[in-house]
């Protein structure tokens, strides 16, 4: 729809990211109206003058998961985008919000709303993005803020079921940093840095071999010294 030029217009995009078939992945759409016709983009919305930002961004997820009820997710303010040309339309600053969720085979898929691997999205320039505006740029800021968060606070459990093995856990470092990470040293670090993990007492053999413990996600908002990517 037409904009009104004489003030910028408020959106919010989300990058919803998820783990799934051993890839990180996000959720995208395809617009079914111009500008960028049939081009994917992330999930976004224009808000009114009543709408609360957090607010229309939760909305956005429950969206795009298309379910009744939102999986274990953990959702922030990225960052605020303002390019006078980003949107042809007219004048339109984008306020992005960064979700990472668990549970994602469970999201409706159809031609229009799929997973798509960040990867696939990421290594072509941005002249030749198959994604809308410049949702790219928006994307490769949810990745990098993921990836260093992981370093210094617990995130990673929510790519996680609400109880996880050790080997689980690693897994989600490994996909998200894009990097092997030894068994047992990673191991020692999250059980012993405090406040990473709290464990169930439970146990499963879900990840095959003997029983493994289940943990949570422990009650540290941040720790030192971080976790590397050559733990």
């Amino acid at each position: 729809m037409p904009l009104d030029t004489a003030t910028a217009a408020v959106a919010v995009d989300l990058v919803a990211l998820t783990i799934l078939d051993d890839e990180l992945c996000v959720r995208v759409a395809k617009r079914q109206t111009p500008p960028f016709r049939d081009h994917w983009a992330l999930p976004s919305r224009l808000i009114s003058e009543e709408e609360d930002l957090f607010a229309t961004a939760e909305l956005e997820l429950a969206r795009a998961t298309g379910l009744a009820e939102l999986p274990v997710h953990h959702i922030e303010q990225l960052a605020a985008y303002g390019d006078p040309r980003r949107d042809p339309r007219g004048r339109v600053v984008s306020i992005a919000y960064l979700a990472l969720v668990a549970g994602a085979s469970t999201w409706t898929h159809t031609p229009s709303r799929r997973w798509a691997a960040v990867s696939d999205l990421l290594e072509q320039p941005a002249a030749a993005s198959p994604l809308a505006f410049d949702h790219r740029e928006i994307l490769a800021d949810g990745v990098a803020r993921t990836r260093a968060k992981l370093e210094y606070t617990p995130l990673a459990g929510a790519f996680c079921p609400e109880t996880f093995t050790v080997s689980e856990l690693r897994h989600v470092y490994e996909v998200v940093w894009g990097v092997h990470l030894d068994p047992r040293n990673f191991h020692r670090k999250a059980t012993s840095t405090p406040g990473f993990l709290a464990p169930t007492g439970s146990k499963t053999t879900r990840d095959g071999g003997r029983p493994a413990e289940l943990y949570r996600t422990g009650d540290a908002l941040t720790f030192h010294p971080p976790l590397t990517r050559h733990i």
